[in-house]
């Protein structure tokens, strides 16, 4: 039998691992690629999916193109609803949520190297798993990011790092 200490000991770490993943999907902000889930409480010609493209907006009824490359889901949650209050709806119920992130890449020494869906709270260690693995010839303490918005900037990680959509994670080869 646990008692409160010990019970507190095992689920800390959970809660505080569950909030960092909670924080960072609240701060996400939408790229191309993402598919947003827009709802209008009552209103299915205005609930959809839509991925996002290059241009980075989308086209709403009755408001036409939004821009919403940048914007976190609130954000663009609250651009439908002033659009849509008044001219349309009294008073509009919107959500708007991430329905799929867009992916980050993974290359070299890995068993699968390649694009894999980014999940909120992922670790480097974790994308690694997703890969298949270390190769026998990986470096396993030289892995390199960079982001697919800035190829031009990397920078060494280390395993238990969050990764972000778009991150590119370059896992070197060892000499040794």
């Amino acid at each position: 039998m646990f008692n409160l200490t010990q019970w507190l000991v095992f689920l800390l770490p959970l809660l505080l691992q569950s909030a960092t993943a909670h924080q960072q999907h609240h701060n996400y902000t939408v790229g191309a690629g993402d598919q947003i889930a827009i709802d209008v409480y009552g209103e299915t010609d205005l609930s959809f999916n839509v991925i996002i493209d290059s241009s980075g907006s989308i086209d709403y009824p009755y408001l036409g193109e939004i821009t919403v490359v940048g914007l976190t889901p609130s954000e663009i949650k609250q651009k439908i609803y002033s659009g849509l209050k008044g001219s349309y709806l009294i008073s509009p119920k919107v959500m708007v949520s991430i329905a799929t992130f867009r992916q980050f890449y993974i290359k070299g020494e890995v068993k699968r190297p390649g694009g894999y869906p980014f999940r909120p709270g992922l670790t480097v260690d974790k994308a690694i798993a997703l890969a298949g693995g270390f190769t026998e010839r990986a470096a396993k303490k030289s892995i390199m990011r960079s982001t697919n918005g800035d190829l031009t900037k990397t920078q060494r990680i280390n395993i238990d790092d969050h990764i972000s959509p778009d991150d590119i994670l370059n896992i070197a080869e060892s000499f040794f």
